[in-house]
């Protein structure tokens, strides 16, 4: 068969190729930069020096445009009205150490920072100069910290966010998020202002507006109702033809024109005449800001509703919202522009309702906002509140119009690398002035003057609506809607359904999406096209994933003494992409070209389209994924290998004794052990079994079949690890059954008494990897482990949390292995196929970043119950124990992946070992472990012959087989960005980037780390945004359809524990997330960065009630909820929830006589009861670790935890809410446009 030619497939599973039809909105961004590197980006976008004074709109953008596809179907133009430029210098600076902080200081707070992405300011029209705010960037604005002139006040400042309308309406003619240029208009400023206030309304835009972008194919109403308008947004429509691209528009631009129509209520849009650019003697204030229509709301093309105007002058109101309209947050309008320019845009939209004052405008001969240079602290109108800046007296304020996008913020110097330190409020919603800042917005200058004064801000403040921005649970309910049948894999480049969708995969010539998920269905040609997109492009595998019952495991196939057929150059194994010639004779490689001889025991005719006639009868040429029996030349040292081994090894001192779990572990091993693993169901196990126990010193005990007790030996030279006995350690279960039992009922009574605290930990892998090469086995060992190992011993470690190192250059190196000890014993490890599993059960600081070196290097897992009580954590520990003991697991295993030529695999992210730069080695490999490998370009592409990978995994059998397992993908190829951002997966991309940024942090500071992850998630959408959406507003956010869940997700891996602590996170913990999710795979990563929240309210039977966001506002007093994590199962408890769903639950109709401390439900005989109970069963099932049940009251302590997981809020710990990180994000884009 044709080597390019898709293996035969079936059609393909109804899914709109594009892909972006799929489901899989996901790929976020891209994969970051270089490591952590400052974004120094296809542009100079990012510069910190201010762009181009003219900025033509996306100069810098390195990227080649690509004709404005009609992509704009992909896109959901988001408006965020202006955008708020970097948070003006107001900005307090207090946030900008933290991490996240700088939006999330306070909700409010958010005005400080950078205008609200929201507000984007409107994108110029492509011919424009991007002037976004950054007008003045390229002088040296200061980074949001001068301030220039009084600043507005917060409140102010609020007040335009709030006016920012989202709305989304009909999309204009133009397409959504256009709005028509307005160059002519004046409503550039309104751009601005709209920008402000985006009250993101939802109304919708007005028509003409939106057209702008050519509607998504869905409709762009639909888009842009996603953001702002009806219709879900994630739904939207955007698939429409383009590649979506979400356009919503989210704010469907205002029409521009009709500035008042704007959305931006009208402030943004000036409603009126908006202050024509020319008024604000603007200096091209046309330029870009007529270009967009205001950047009014994005989102809310409709015609600003007044409320705008609330934004207008009156401060904003302090909550305000997270992310008030954001009215661009004024500051945050456009850079922040206060420096730069007027604030206007940053008023609310409403603020200008009219025309703007000409005053306003800048005056002509302030220097534009645009201008480059710094931007004369006064002129600027204090951004902080468009509104004020309304008001603004004519006087310097002025150019406030003509700030319009340019007002963007400029980007200041600093901001342009990764957040800007942003006000504090550069997220938030805008609050009143928060005390510390200077005034309304500190940084912000008040442009002007007076601008505080806010024009009067009629309306009340809006922030920016939840529900007009993309909603995760809309994107993957319309995925389900859309997965009816199952899905095919015979299509080449087809992106399969979400990880959140059930669905049933059938094998035609690709790997099913369960062992192998891209990131990308579409690769870029050429490197350079990779590079300008900044999309990553990697691959997440699960080699080993168990499958559904439904679907076939992989066969298994024999070829004799011969073994596997393979490409003589490359040695990839025969797969469907082998191409045969000369009757069957030969056959030419699909990765390499490379022509072999068939062999003459594989020789078989080819039929009238050059396919085998046996193609069908043979896995390796019709499957994507299958095994192969491997000869004895496959064999460590070419011997066939002996059965495995587990070794389990108890920690037996004082806290680990006292705890229980001493007895709870010899309690369940005595009927754990007839659970082994094994591959054949009636069939005994194979693998033998040893005990250790320690405390200073080590215990093995000798428990062969013809002793009628077992015996214990001492080994007191911990230095010096060595085994006593070789015959009756290691044993078969079933003929030493009565002296194990024998032992297992001694050890806890042996240490009763015992009074020994410290321990050792090095000495006890050594003592288990010893008895494997004694055994010449390969083998895993169960730790189970309480304490920091502070005795005499090799590997003895030393307390070293210290909290006054978080947040500074050397917070990394408590991410990094205490000592070097452990990773030299690890290389051992990985030698033998000896495979480590460490249980800590750690009253205090355990060193889990030095602890887990050995089992993340082994291919093992560390679990960790911290504070351990038998009475409420046994439940867990035990059935995290059974599944480990019991899952199919393949030892001493090396994994390669092969690529057809054009690219190769160049890094990797997991629990293995690497010897090599090609070979991953796994001492363990189980059903649970991904492997996340990225790709990288050497030569370019083709779109014909698509690109081939193919992983190959060489193990050991839990039954002491050797085998191959092979999983083979094909994927297509693409000259065209707009066909690479329709087929993209996020959470795939998601996946990726979380796992680069926590490896990251071994060498990178945390900030550094987060500002990487922005840095490519902005460049990956500024690219689209430049290349293939349709020209609009710049206010306007405008997202990839398959990417338009980017943002809230990334959100999501900046606010974790890992990258953005809250005060109660131990660096253990982190340490211990770092390692978790570095094996995790696509479905693990999802639910644990954006956990599931489910309603209880009636149960239909056998289907779920569908789930709502992650945020505090979706969850009603009267009702119940459950929230999955993957490692927690919270029940949460409204104040006033039904007694009669108390009564069939919990067994009694009171609220207050819940007990918060159940981690179990009572079996109650009522269908609710038991309903409730299955659904709990069945998240647990799905998960590789059991999730204890926490039930949690309203307005009880333990709630404060489960906020935590309400992941579209504000954090404790300074992290954005979504709103507020979506108008971040939307600064960023545009500075990188500008």
């Amino acid at each position: 068969m044709n080597v390019n030619q898709h293996t035969p497939m079936a059609s393909p599973y109804g899914q709109p190729q594009p892909g972006y039809g799929q489901p899989g909105y996901a790929p976020l961004d891209g994969g970051y930069p270089a490591p952590y590197a400052p974004f120094n980006g296809p542009a100079s976008a990012y510069q910190p020096g201010a762009p181009p004074q003219g900025y033509s709109p996306f100069t810098s953008f390195p990227s080649k445009a690509v004709a404005a596809n009609p992509v704009s179907d992909l896109s959901s133009p988001l408006d965020l009205g202006p955008a708020r430029g970097p948070p003006t210098s107001g900005a307090t600076p207090v946030s900008a150490p933290q991490p996240y902080n700088q939006y999330s200081h306070s909700q409010g707070d958010m005005q400080n920072g950078p205008p609200p992405m929201t507000q984007a300011p409107p994108r110029p029209a492509a011919s424009q100069q991007y002037n976004q705010g950054a007008v003045n960037l390229s002088g040296p604005q200061p980074s949001y910290p001068q301030h220039y002139g009084p600043q507005p006040s917060m409140q102010q400042v609020a007040n335009q966010m709030t006016g920012m309308q989202i709305t989304s309406g009909p999309p204009t003619p133009a397409g959504p998020g256009y709005a028509p240029p307005h160059s002519s208009h004046p409503p550039v400023n309104t751009a601005y202002s709209a920008a402000p206030p985006h009250s993101y309304t939802q109304a919708p835009p007005p028509a003409s507006s939106p057209p702008t972008q050519p509607p998504p194919p869905s409709g762009p109403a639909a888009s842009q109702q996603y953001y702002g308008g009806p219709t879900p947004p994630s739904q939207q429509p955007f698939n429409s033809s383009l590649p979506p691209t979400s356009q919503q528009q989210f704010a469907s631009p205002a029409p521009p024109p009709p500035s008042s129509q704007q959305t931006f209520p009208p402030s943004s849009s000036y409603s009126g005449p908006a202050p024509t650019p020319g008024q604000a003697p603007a200096p091209p204030a046309s330029q870009p800001q007529q270009s967009f229509p205001p950047t009014q709301p994005p989102f809310s093309s409709a015609p600003p509703p007044a409320s705008h105007p609330a934004f207008v002058s009156g401060p904003p109101p302090p909550a305000q919202g997270s992310f008030p309209p954001r009215a661009a947050p004024l500051s945050s309008q456009p850079g922040s522009f206060p420096p730069p320019g007027p604030s206007p845009i940053s008023m609310p939209s409403g603020q200008y309702p009219g025309p703007m004052p000409p005053q306003q405008q800048p005056p002509p001969s302030q220097p534009s906002p645009y201008h480059s240079g710094p931007p004369p602290p006064r002129a600027q109108m204090p951004p902080t509140s468009m509104a004020q800046s309304n008001h603004l007296p004519p006087g310097p304020q002025g150019p406030p119009g003509p700030l319009g996008p340019m007002q963007q913020p400029p980007s200041q110097p600093g901001m342009q690398g990764g957040y800007p330190p942003q006000q504090n409020g550069a997220f938030g919603q805008v609050r009143g002035p928060q005390p510390g800042y200077a005034g309304p917005y500190p940084g912000q200058p008040n442009y002007g003057a007076p601008a505080t004064a806010p024009a009067p801000a009629p309306a009340a403040q809006k922030r920016l609506d939840p529900d007009s921005i993309p909603s995760p649970i809309q994107v993957i309910e319309d995925d389900k809607v859309k997965t009816t049948e199952p899905f095919t894999t015979g299509v080449r480049g087809q992106a399969p359904p979400l990880v959140t969708t059930n669905f049933q995969v059938k094998d035609q010539g690709n790997a099913s999406p369960r062992f192998v998920r891209c990131t990308a269905y579409n690769m870029p040609c050429t490197a350079d096209m990779a590079k300008q997109s900044q999309v990553p492009l990697a691959a997440v595998i699960k080699p080993l994933a168990t499958l559904p019952p439904d679907e076939t495991p992989p066969y298994l196939v024999d070829h004799g003494e011969g073994g596997p057929i393979r490409c003589n150059r490359c040695k990839a194994y025969m797969c469907p992409y082998m191409q045969f010639i000369e009757g069957g004779r030969r056959f030419q490689c699909g990765f390499c070209s490379c022509v072999t001889e068939v062999p003459p025991h594989y020789f078989q005719h080819l039929d009238h389209t050059g396919k085998r006639v046996d193609c069908y009868d043979r896995p390796e040429l019709s499957l994507g994924s299958y095994e192969f029996m491997a000869t004895v030349d496959y064999c460590k040292n070419n011997k066939i290998p002996q059965p495995p081994a587990f070794i389990f090894l108890i920690d037996v001192s004082y806290n680990a004794v006292k705890s229980g779990m001493v007895n709870i572990v010899c309690q369940e091993l005595k009927t754990l052990l007839d659970y082994l693993p094994r591959e054949n169901p009636e069939m005994d196990s194979v693998v033998r079994v040893g005990f250790v126990t320690y405390n200073k010193v080590l215990h093995f005990y000798n428990v062969k079949a013809s002793l009628a007790q077992p015996q214990m030996l001492v080994v007191s030279d911990v230095s010096d690890m060595f085994v006593p006995l070789l015959d009756g350690f290691l044993v078969n279960v079933n003929e030493s059954r009565l002296v194990i039992e024998s032992l297992l009922d001694q050890i806890p009574e042996m240490f009763a008494e015992t009074r020994e605290t410290e321990t050792v930990f090095g000495p006890v892998i050594q003592a288990g990897l010893e008895a494997l090469k004694a055994a010449d086995c390969s083998g895993k060992l169960f730790v189970f482990h309480s304490s920091l190992p502070i005795a005499e011993a090799p590997g003895k470690l030393k307390n070293r949390e210290d909290k006054k190192l978080i947040g500074t250059d050397k917070e990394k190196s408590l991410f990094q292995p205490q000592v070097a000890f452990y990773n030299t014993l690890a290389k051992e490890c990985v030698a033998q196929g000896c495979c480590v599993d460490l249980f800590l059960f750690p009253n205090q600081y355990v060193d889990v970043a030095t602890l887990g070196v050995v089992p993340v290097s082994t291919g093992g897992s560390v679990y960790k119950y911290t504070y351990f009580q038998a009475q409420s954590d046994t439940e867990r520990f035990l059935n995290d124990l059974r599944r480990d003991v019991q899952k199919l697991v393949g030892f001493d295993a090396v994994m390669r992946v092969r690529t057809s030529t054009g690219i190769r695999a160049t890094d990797f992210f997991g629990s293995f070992f690497m010897s090599n730069t090609t070979d991953v080695e796994l001492a363990g490999l189980d059903c649970d472990k991904a492997v996340t490998v990225e790709f990288k370009h050497d030569d370019k592409l083709s779109e014909e012959t698509g690109a081939l990978m193919q992983c190959a995994v060489l193990y050991t059998s839990c039954s002491g087989q050797r085998r191959l397992r092979v999983h083979n993908m094909a994927v297509n190829c693409c000259s065209q960005l707009a066909d690479l951002y329709r087929n993209c997966e996020t959470d795939t991309i998601i996946n990726f980037l979380s796992k680069y940024a926590f490896r990251g942090l071994l060498s990178n500071p945390t900030k550094a780390v987060r500002d990487t992850l922005i840095n490519q998630c902005a460049q990956i959408l500024a690219c689209y945004r430049k290349n293939c959406a349709s020209p609009s507003s710049a206010g306007q956010l405008i997202l990839p359809e398959c990417m338009k869940l980017l943002p809230v997700y990334l959100n999501c891996v900046l606010k974790s524990d890992v990258l953005m602590p809250g005060a109660d996170v131990s660096l253990d913990d982190r340490a211990y997330l770092r390692q978790l999710i570095s094996g995790m795979d696509v479905s693990e990563s999802h639910v644990f960065f954006y956990p599931r929240l489910l309603p209880l309210t009636k149960f239909e039977s056998g289907s779920l009630p569908v789930a709502v966001r992650d945020s505090e506002e979706r969850l009603s007093k009267g009702g119940l909820y459950i929230l999955e994590t993957g490692l927690h199962l919270f029940l949460w408890v409204g104040a006033s929830a039904q007694q009669e769903l108390l009564v069939s639950i919990f067994g009694t109709p009171s609220f207050s006589q819940i007990d918060p401390s159940l981690t179990s439900l009572p079996v109650l005989d009522n269908p609710f009861s038991q309903r409730l109970r299955e659904i709990i069963e069945s998240f647990r099932a799905q998960r590789s670790r059991y999730m204890k049940l926490m039930v949690v009251k309203q307005e009880d302590k333990s709630e404060l935890i489960f906020r935590h997981f309400l992941v579209e809020d504000k954090s404790a710990s300074g992290g954005a809410s979504y709103v507020d990180f979506l108008c971040h994000m939307h600064k960023e884009i545009r500075q990188l446009l500008s």
